[in-house]
């Protein structure tokens, strides 16, 4: 038997939602300052490009690689440790000589910056089952907040202090973080006492065992694939429009995306209440028309402005139904649950930033578009394929 979680405080629940956000903000400052690392490396806009694919691909690996430790490790530490090797990437990232070494530490950056899924079964686990899609969605709420504010804050260094500046002062965010959640977090020793060969292995018993697990995978990496697949080109786009706005003005749309992401609490009090499966087929028909909207007006500000409002009320959604359903399958394996999705769901973001630059490269806009509405088509499709039966997964 495991001993009774310590209680989640109101002001401790925050800071791991402001956590998730400062740390998850790592992996996004990247986005629009593509335009100005193609510009201080003398490269295309592809080239820079591959940067936004390869921190997402780093993420996936390192959600696999770490996130189900927090089943067998004490948390508090765990996260610690996560953060002071985020640090490091992210001072690599700032003194980088050339191209290739920004996009290695890029990739070190997605590798090491997973404390934001560490945290939210952390506080769900610390919340209970009463309060459970209510804490997951206010660390999510924090976390999509850093998601969109990156881009806010690192346009605006970018345009007037440089990139390098963004990387720094993220760097010391992170270890200015270690203390902070030193004092702040209860230690947690989770049950698991296999060794991390086993730990892996359980990982493919969930996927086999859990038929809600692998729905919500897929429909969140579909989902994810077509938001980053939005996010990764807007630079572009707004480049490339007759304003040829920079990177100061593709930050500002994140500051707009703070209105969907505003949704994220309502949402887990709405998984703790109702159907969370259902918020998520509505989540996943968002995502279709604002695609549709991004496709007939995305060539006005207003247009755009208008999409990304309902593109992250949509994910948000989504994304919060989709965790609370995934963290309510086993209290013991909720790490490890979390893992199996995130890293699925940041594999296909990788995916879509990948194919959106491709669709740039060749069609334009309007191709980024089409592949959008194409990834939430087929989100909606994945919702009605039957599902087999439930089983308890055994781990």
């Amino acid at each position: 038997m495991t001993a009774t979680p310590p209680t989640l405080s109101r002001t401790t629940l925050w800071i791991m939602a402001a956590t998730a956000g400062l740390v998850v903000a790592n992996n996004y400052y990247n986005q629009p300052l593509l335009v100005d690392f193609a510009n201080t490396f003398s490269v295309t806009e592809a080239a820079a490009g591959r940067i936004a694919v390869l921190t997402q691909a780093g993420y996936a690996l390192g959600l696999l690689l770490f996130v189900p430790l927090g089943d067998k490790l004490e948390r508090r530490r765990l996260i610690q440790v996560t953060l002071v090797l985020s640090a490091l990437a992210l001072a690599a990232a700032a003194a980088a000589p050339s191209l290739a070494f920004l996009t290695l530490a890029s990739f070190l950056i997605g590798l090491t910056s997973v404390a934001p899924q560490l945290l939210t079964p952390f506080a769900a686990h610390l919340a209970g089952p009463s309060g459970r899609g209510k804490a997951v969605g206010t660390v999510m709420f924090g976390l999509l907040c850093g998601i969109l504010l990156s881009r806010t804050i690192a346009g605006f260094v970018g345009a007037h202090f440089g990139w390098r500046v963004m990387f720094i002062a993220a760097a010391v965010l992170m270890l200015a973080l270690v203390f902070v959640l030193n004092s702040r977090l209860p230690r947690d020793q989770p049950a698991f006492t296999g060794s991390y060969a086993s730990l892996m292995g359980s990982l493919w018993t969930l996927v086999k065992q859990e038929p809600v697990l692998r729905e919500t995978s897929a429909v969140g990496a579909l989902q994810f694939a077509a938001f980053s697949a939005f996010w990764t080109t807007l630079t572009f786009h707004l480049y490339n429009m007759p304003g040829q706005y920079g990177s100061d003005v593709a930050g500002l749309f994140g500051l707009v995306g703070v209105l969907g992401a505003s949704a994220a609490p309502y949402a887990g009090k709405l998984s703790d209440r109702g159907s969370p499966k259902l918020t998520v087929l509505i989540s996943s028909v968002g995502f279709v028309v604002a695609f549709l909207i991004f496709g007939v007006a995305g060539g006005t500000l207003w247009g755009l402005a208008a999409g990304v409002i309902l593109l992250d009320l949509a994910m948000q959604s989504g994304h919060v139904s989709n965790m609370t359903r995934n963290i309510a399958l086993n209290p013991a394996s909720m790490s490890r649950a979390n893992t199996v999705y995130m890293c699925v769901r940041f594999a296909g973001g990788a995916l879509g930033s990948a194919a959106a630059a491709c669709s740039w490269a060749h069609w334009g806009w309007t191709g980024v578009c089409s592949v959008g509405a194409t990834l939430c088509l087929l989100a909606i499709a994945v919702q009605y394929l039957p599902r087999g039966e439930v089983r308890q997964p055994e781990v």
